[in-house]
């Protein structure tokens, strides 16, 4: 116990109806120290710090104009972008229910759908500088499958940049353990002139997500 009264290894006590699994996924969350972050700073989730410390290095945000949030939901990249950029118009969009971030255009619609791009275009009125996708597929708990679904939302979204972006723009995107797939990266690699990987600090260890950071976009669509 700690001298504030408060266990400072929160053990959660496996309920007759709560896995195994769903119970360490809770004493996790208790007690990790971005969950705590965001909560204090009132961000929607610890993904937000992952934004952040990419942002420290690789400084895609500041500067910003118009930004693409694609896979919203929650809401913390968004909100994130909304402190780092405020005067920046941004629209996210999300099949999973999204409350509503002031400043932020929010679409309530599947990425996939072939009306998506256009929608998205429309709202900002005017060519993104900044695409971010922060999009994974739901599992169903074989490795390779999820995988390749989670890797065809990542497709989609460069496809999306590279079709989209103003010159100059940046794409930023979660990518699983491998890094991103030969093909997706050269397609980034023909249309930006800096691609690269990494895994910041608010990832954790043992999770399989890397962050794909591509930037100067070279003006020539895809297509």
């Amino acid at each position: 116990m700690s001298r504030s009264g408060r266990n400072p290894d929160r053990r959660v006590k496996t309920a007759k109806k709560r896995s195994a699994s769903s119970t360490r996924w809770l004493e996790r969350q208790l007690n990790d120290p971005y969950v705590k972050r965001a909560k204090a700073d009132g961000y929607r989730s610890r993904a937000a710090y992952k934004l952040i410390e990419l942002d420290e290095r690789f400084g895609p945000i500041r500067g910003a104009k118009r930004v693409v949030d694609l896979g919203i939901a929650p809401g913390g990249w968004s909100q994130v972008v909304r402190k780092l950029a405020p005067k920046a118009a941004i629209v996210g969009i999300d099949l999973l229910p999204t409350e509503p971030i002031e400043g932020v255009t929010i679409l309530a619609m599947d990425f996939m759908d072939d009306a998506a791009p256009g929608k998205l275009e429309a709202a900002l009125d005017g060519p993104p500088d900044l695409v971010l996708s922060d999009m994974a597929a739901n599992t169903v708990g074989h490795k390779q499958t999820d995988h390749l679904r989670t890797m065809a939302l990542v497709e989609a979204g460069a496809w999306f940049a590279c079709e989209n972006l103003a010159k100059g723009g940046t794409f930023v995107a979660k990518v699983l353990a491998g890094g991103t797939d030969t093909e997706l990266l050269n397609l980034l690699k023909q249309h930006f002139t800096s691609v690269k990987h990494a895994k910041p600090p608010a990832s954790r260890k043992g999770s399989s997500e890397w962050y794909v950071v591509a930037q100067n976009f070279k003006g020539e669509r895809a297509g």
